[in-house]
């Protein structure tokens, strides 16, 4: 069976983001994979990067450099349990799934704070081995988010520009850098806006499409996909 890893963003349990994650956990299930999850704000993550993530001496005390200390600290074994738990669970997984809600066109700061911390050099990157030979190549991704605007206000003409534009940081500068290959977005727009009805819909149409995931070819991970 394949793995899955939900990492999933939202104070609220009973959230909208916690009934798309509460599906995806069910359909994978179902589907005989292995999902695990990573409930940053229920495991109170840490998402500060700091010195306190490095395990015993420092490789230079006396001047810290966070990119690399955890560097060195990662290739003697020397990050902190927190982090390394959480890598286990990128490395074994065969699909990283992201569920948030969008925060100031970008992800919530405590899941930016599990991608500066988890995704270190020597585990996700090594240059020149980033983008297509990124470390964690031949693993899948999938941002799985919620707007407060409406699907109109995210195309190429209108006020916010186009969705893609604000994936290109996430799925591009994080995801594509570290080799991973990675799937269309799933975005629900603007669900607190609309009616239960409409709410209902979004979560059988993510659980439709969770059905065929596997199938899915991924995106061309270019910079023309995203500003075309």
């Amino acid at each position: 069976g394949r793995k899955v890893l939900i990492v999933y963003a939202h104070q609220e349990p009973k959230s909208f983001n916690g009934s798309l994650k509460n599906v995806a956990v069910e359909e994978l299930s179902k589907q005989g994979c292995s999902v695990t999850v990573s409930d940053l704000y229920a495991m109170q993550f840490e998402p500060r990067a700091t010195r306190n993530d490095i395990v015993g001496f420092l490789h230079n005390s006396e001047e810290f450099n966070y990119g690399v200390e955890t560097w060195e600290a990662y290739k003697r074994g020397g990050l902190s349990n927190d982090v390394v738990k959480e890598q286990k669970k990128v490395q074994e997984a065969d699909l990283l799934l992201f569920q948030f809600p969008l925060y100031w066109f970008s992800m919530p700061a405590i899941m930016k704070g599990w991608v500066d911390r988890v995704l270190v050099r020597g585990f996700a990157h090594e240059f020149p081995n980033c983008y297509d030979s990124g470390l964690l190549k031949n693993k899948l991704a999938l941002f799985s988010f919620t707007t407060g605007g409406s699907e109109e206000m995210y195309t190429k003409g209108a006020i916010n520009g186009d969705i893609r534009y604000l994936l290109w940081p996430m799925q591009h500068g994080i995801m594509h850098f570290c080799g991973v290959k990675v799937l269309a977005p799933h975005v629900c727009f603007a669900p607190e806006y609309v009616p239960e009805e409409k709410r209902k819909e979004m979560l059988i149409a993510w659980a439709q499409r969770l059905k065929t995931l596997w199938k899915e070819e991924p995106i061309n991970c270019s910079p023309e996909w995203y500003f075309k």
